[in-house]
């Protein structure tokens, strides 16, 4: 195999795996997302690359490396530029570039996620490919005034990351926060992604393929000197992405009391983001410290976003791509081990790489602006507000659910966050009587009202005094078994089991989300009910409130029935009789 071929087989398989980046980018959208949203989220991913590559083909690759497009490179390419592709066939070159530009284009899709109108996001999606990105990065990459200035961007923390991440900000600005989001003071509410499984699979998918976004953009394998960058540009984004990681993870552990899982993964994507432009020019050492301020920057620039600025990301996507695109392609100027001003080069890299950052932030932000008001004003950019209750699957697509056979709805409460009340006691042998009762109240027939007696799913039964009782007894997932033992100790045999999800008084769980303190949401539990006779009910009582007990208010609920009649369908036999399992 001679050197040519080594190259071309470098590169492309670069493109393949930067093509592999949409399936990362999809199954992270769709995690952080709502179940109900899953099918247009995945539909958006696809069309990104679907209509990108044709607009950028036919267009866009012309824009960018002048001379060499379907249609705009029959254009002077005195005006446009032109581009020495070297040893390389154009189309192995063209094919590489593609997969970049559908990576700036999907970028947008999850800040925009779950209020969008699909026609629109189609009408977005050919726009930045044909215009948008093509333009800033003929800039950069194809010849145009910053690489003659000397700007350096590697492998694309601004031409694709920045650029993806202005226009996810400018866009979900445009649309305004999901309903729900803001409370009437403004608050944020955190809105939890329904797969966080979903979530990290996507992640590694991304860091994976980012050694192709990075490593082969080398375009080149047949030297050694390009086997040397290409080791270290490997070298430096896992440095990167992994150090990210953890000073999210202290971050997060410190600020919300516990580790936040999707805020780490986030943590990940923004050390491989800031390194993106830097990692052929940076030593490990400045991998390092880059990979530092990125995960510092995104936590910080989620919380923003969030509480500040009141721009809704459902994935963090402005904040990965656009902030911590924006600080690597900065980066350079400061780590470079040529010219960098830590490695004594001095400002000239830094001021260089910032009239880069300025010029395509304004380009962007500008051409983005126009094409969403635009968009706006003609044929709509956002969905109605009953379309996004329901879910954009079932009103864009025609489908029920992206899960056939499992529940999507959101089961999300409104209440203020109100901490469990300590009891001062967790063993329930040393617990008094009245922090029993506290723990597991006990409701009897006299005393639900209707409401409670709805939310357990049961009919009033008659006061009549048959000796017969139905105890319903909602408790925590965890202690059935312990309870399921116990009653069956005590001679209950039959009982029927359902899982239910609800709160008391303690107002379900006060937990962090990204930054953001949650409402109170409904937790899992399970609802137990036996009918007894022979059994004293309050030896029932008793056995379920030692059971269930934990010290804390919410350990769960006693309701108690009269049961007016009980028939045995197979005998006939009835009350007493038909509760005995006796053939």
């Amino acid at each position: 195999m001679d050197y040519v071929s080594v190259d071309v087989m470098w590169t492309l398989i670069g493109a393949a795996m930067v093509f592999f980046m949409q399936a990362g980018f999809s199954l992270c959208e769709a995690g952080l997302t709502r179940a109900k949203n899953t099918g247009n989220i995945l539909m958006k991913n696809l069309m990104d690359f679907c209509i990108g590559t044709p607009a950028y083909w036919l267009v866009g690759f012309g824009v960018m490396f002048g001379g060499s497009g379907a249609v705009i490179g029959k254009l002077d390419p005195f005006i446009l530029g032109s581009y020495d592709f070297g040893s390389l066939p154009k189309w192995c070159y063209v094919i590489f570039q593609t997969v970049f530009c559908a990576t700036a284009a999907t970028i947008v899709s999850g800040a925009m996620a779950e209020r969008t109108k699909f026609s629109s996001y189609c009408v977005y999606s050919a726009l930045i490919s044909l215009v948008v990105y093509p333009v800033s990065g003929h800039w950069i990459w194809g010849g145009g005034w910053l690489s003659q200035m000397g700007f350096h961007d590697f492998a694309g923390s601004c031409a694709v990351h920045m650029v993806g991440g202005i226009a996810a900000c400018i866009g979900a600005a445009t649309l305004g926060p999901r309903i729900g989001k803001y409370d009437k003071e403004g608050k944020p509410r955190a809105i939890p992604g329904h797969n966080l499984t979903a979530v990290a699979l996507g992640v590694f998918i991304l860091w994976f393929c980012w050694f192709g976004f990075n490593g082969c953009s080398t375009v080149s394998m047949s030297s050694d000197e390009a086997v040397a960058a290409a080791s270290l540009i490997f070298m430096n984004t896992n440095l990167a992405a992994a150090v990210s990681t953890c000073v999210v993870l202290a971050a997060t552990w410190i600020c919300y009391g516990k580790p936040d899982v999707s805020m780490c993964l986030n943590g990940s994507l923004a050390g491989l983001v800031a390194i993106t432009a830097g990692c052929d020019a940076v030593d490990p050492f400045g991998a390092f410290f880059i990979g530092l301020a990125a995960g510092a920057l995104v936590v910080f620039s989620v919380e923003f976003l969030d509480k500040t600025a009141k721009i809704d990301d459902p994935v963090g996507a402005v904040s990965v791509h656009g902030a911590c695109g924006m600080f690597g392609t900065l980066a350079v100027g400061l780590f470079a081990a040529d010219g960098g001003l830590f490695y004594g080069g001095g400002f000239r890299l830094l001021g260089i790489q910032a009239v880069g950052v300025l010029s395509v932030a304004a380009w962007t932000a500008v051409m983005m602006t126009i094409i969403f008001q635009v968009i706006k004003r003609t044929i709509g950019l956002r969905v109605e507000p009953d379309i996004e209750i329901d879910g954009l699957d079932l009103h864009e697509h025609g489908l029920a659910s992206a899960y056939s056979g499992f529940a999507v709805h959101d089961v999300m409460g409104t209440m203020d966050i109100n901490e469990n009340t300590d009891l001062g006691e967790d063993d329930p042998q040393a617990a008094s009587q009245a922090q029993l009762d506290a723990a597991v109240p006990v409701i009897r027939t006299t005393d639900y009202t209707q409401t409670e007696l709805n939310e357990i799913g049961s009919t009033a039964a008659s006061e009549a005094d048959t000796g017969i009782y139905k105890v319903a007894i909602i408790a925590k997932l965890s202690r059935f078994d312990k309870l399921k033992k116990a009653l069956n100790d005590l001679g209950v045999t039959g009982m029927t089991v359902t899982q239910v999800m609800g709160c008391g008084i303690q107002k379900g769980a006060g937990e962090y989300y990204r930054g953001v303190e949650m409402d109170a949401t409904l937790l899992p539990k399970i609802k137990i009910e036996v009918v007894i006779s022979s059994i004293p009910v309050e030896k029932v009582i008793e056995t379920a409130k030692k059971t269930l007990y934990t010290g804390r208010i919410g350990d769960g609920k006693v309701f108690v029935f009269h049961v007016a009649r009980v028939v045995k369908i197979r005998t006939g036999e009835e009350n007493s009789d038909a509760l005995r399992d006796v053939e």
